[in-house]
């Protein structure tokens, strides 16, 4: 799913391409894509672009007359920006957004249809789509402590939960913990002072960085290669693969339907977290550290 640093860049490529123009229709190419009837999706035709922003993971463009067109990608979804009357691209296309200089294109991968588009009317309205979490960049260290407190839940459960904080989800929460030396299973409660600021500081930092990678990649041009795995990142997507900062290699574990990658030796001291379904099923033998697993190898 793209992430703050993904949706920044997506934001500022469409509002540089479109606020000031007029949205001239968006033409549904599945009826699964639309969850909002009133007001209808006609009436945002015709109506000149304010603004373009982030609401959590979600894009809102804003309309006049107090309109806005919410869209979540959710797993698959990408944006695209071609020519006006563009060759649409099979079964993946989802919306067309017409607008004066070029046509906003919504695909998405694979057989299931998560993404969504709302049209609201009214900023009470707008505020029913946003989760609550607070943004770390614009936050302070005083209320990032208080959201990270505010309930006992594992770091990696507490980055990705859009209650508590905007925009981080399965990739980025991974390379921010990395670079805060903390392990994803720490609980909240038990974070000391000291470990909650350099957090907060490798939240912004991480973010930050990866937000001017992806400008700089696209260069002024439309952001094309969304992914959650991207090579020079340093933990996620890179399970088995030696840590750029120690050399180990990067670790995972599966919960539920997520998982965390992570580095023994820079985050939990050299110990091996449990795998739910590998620890169940070797029980006693299952390694409690990057020695007992390199053991494990040699017999």
């Amino acid at each position: 799913m793209p992430e703050l640093p993904d949706i920044t860049v997506y934001v500022e490529a469409i509002a540089e391409r479109t606020v000031g123009q007029t949205l001239e229709k968006i033409r549904v190419a599945n009826p699964f894509l639309l969850r909002s009837v009133d007001p209808p999706l006609g009436e945002s035709f015709g109506k000149r672009v304010e603004s373009v922003g982030r609401l959590g993971k979600r894009i809102v463009i804003g309309l006049e007359q107090n309109l806005y067109v919410v869209l979540h990608l959710m797993i698959a979804g990408r944006l695209h920006w071609t020519d006006r009357g563009a060759k649409p691209p099979g079964r993946k296309g989802l919306a067309y957004c017409d607008f004066e200089s070029g046509m906003l294109m919504l695909t998405e991968a694979g057989a299931k249809r998560r993404a969504s588009l709302y049209v609201v009317r009214g900023r009470e309205a707008l505020a029913v789509h946003d989760p609550g979490g607070l943004d770390v960049m614009t936050a302070d260290l005083a209320a990032f402590r208080a959201r990270l407190a505010s309930e006992n839940r594992t770091l990696k459960r507490a980055l990705t939960d859009p209650r508590l904080f905007s925009g981080i989800g399965n990739a980025y929460s991974d390379e921010i913990l990395h670079h805060a030396r903390l392990s994803p299973m720490t609980r909240t409660s038990r974070l000391d002072p000291a470990e909650t600021e350099r957090l907060y500081t490798s939240a912004r930092r991480t973010l930050a960085e990866w937000t001017e990678k992806l400008r700089h990649e696209a260069a002024g041009k439309f952001p094309e290669k969304v992914t959650a795995f991207r090579p020079d990142m340093a933990v996620h997507g890179r399970y088995k693969k030696p840590c750029p900062v120690c050399g180990s290699p990067v670790q995972r574990i599966a919960y539920a339907s997520n998982e965390a990658n992570y580095c023994a030796a820079c985050q939990t001291g050299g110990k091996l977290l449990a795998d739910r379904a590998l620890s169940r099923l070797m029980h006693d033998d299952w390694p409690k550290t990057l020695e007992e697993m390199e053991e494990t190898k040699r017999r």
